[in-house]
């Protein structure tokens, strides 16, 4: 059985779209997902820079385009048989419309709102995230609470995202837990914690206007990694994880559940399979970061999905 999987935001880096502009029809869906987010995402895919593109309300729509592009190219109109989606906070948006559980302009008009909303929250006050790398689970849970901080992102593979002000990002950063590494990450807000509630209201509201679907393939919540299989609750689970954490730890448990073989990350491809090497022990993996790893890829599907 095939993974496919979505990146969230700090996944992109400056001209990580330029190679794929050369693959017929990639600068047009492009340019459509452009005018439905009112971003000029070729731009922030190809010239920006990594300021611009660090931007909340830039970077979502744009990692939500770059999953939509790069798995038309790869896939056409149907993804195959044999395969199950997940997608990591924004990315989930991703997958939500790769199993069609919302239609490509719902999905862009969704997350075009979410980073509008979630922008707004984060300029509230200085806030920020950084990884916890290694140290015992439970001890850095502890400590992440005693920080007065929210554990945003349980990531599996001996990752914990921490997310609260910058003061308390940067106190914790001085004095990790025992045997842990504490990395500030780049991203402009303490995402999926109470700081983001402001943006909840904000797509509660946008819901009432979208035309949600069951998923025609298997569809992973950020919320617990089960399966969802109602289009309507998919969407109420997509407006609640933006002030809620990201359970990616419990998606991988579930692909290893589910007898999953292969891993495949969408672009801007990496963050994901580097989690699935450590916590997903056996699986292969496979990151699609430019053209030249369509071949390869299609090799790969071809593996895990016969």
């Amino acid at each position: 059985m095939l993974a496919i999987v979505c990146p969230g935001q700090g996944s992109q880096t400056p001209g990580f779209l330029t190679d794929w502009l050369d693959v017929a029809g990639v600068r047009e869906h492009l340019g459509e997902l452009s005018e439905l987010t009112g971003r000029d995402l070729v731009a922030h895919g190809t010239i920006s820079d990594e300021e611009t593109i660090k931007d909340t309300a830039v970077a979502q729509p744009l990692i939500v385009a770059a999953g939509l592009v790069t798995a038309r190219a790869l896939f056409g109109a149907q993804l195959p048989a044999n395969s199950v989606l997940a997608g990591h906070s924004v990315g989930e948006i991703t997958a939500s419309a790769l199993a069609g559980a919302l239609g490509e302009a719902d999905a862009m008009a969704f997350v075009r709102e979410r980073a509008n909303a979630m922008a707004q929250a984060a300029a509230v006050q200085p806030t920020g995230m950084a990884a916890v790398l290694g140290g015992d689970a439970d001890e850095v849970l502890s400590a992440i609470e005693a920080a007065g901080l929210t554990p945003a992102n349980i990531n599996g593979g001996g990752q914990v995202v921490a997310a609260g002000t910058i003061e308390q990002i940067e106190a914790f950063t001085s004095n990790p837990p025992a045997k842990a590494r504490v990395i500030p990450l780049k991203v402009a807000g303490a995402f999926h914690t109470a700081h983001m509630a402001p943006a909840v209201g904000v797509l509660e509201e946008l819901s009432g206007s979208l035309a949600p679907q069951d998923p025609v393939r298997p569809l992973l919540s950020n919320y617990d990694g089960q399966a969802v299989t109602d289009g309507a609750a998919n969407l109420e689970s997509l407006v609640a994880q933006v002030s809620r954490p990201v359970r990616w730890d419990q998606c991988m448990d579930q692909l290893a559940g589910l007898g999953v073989t292969g891993l495949l990350e969408l672009a801007p491809a990496g963050t994901l399979v580097g989690l699935a090497r450590r916590g997903l022990k056996g699986v292969k993996t496979l990151a699609v970061k430019t053209p030249a790893d369509l071949e390869a890829a299609k090799a790969f599907i071809a593996e895990h999905t016969a």
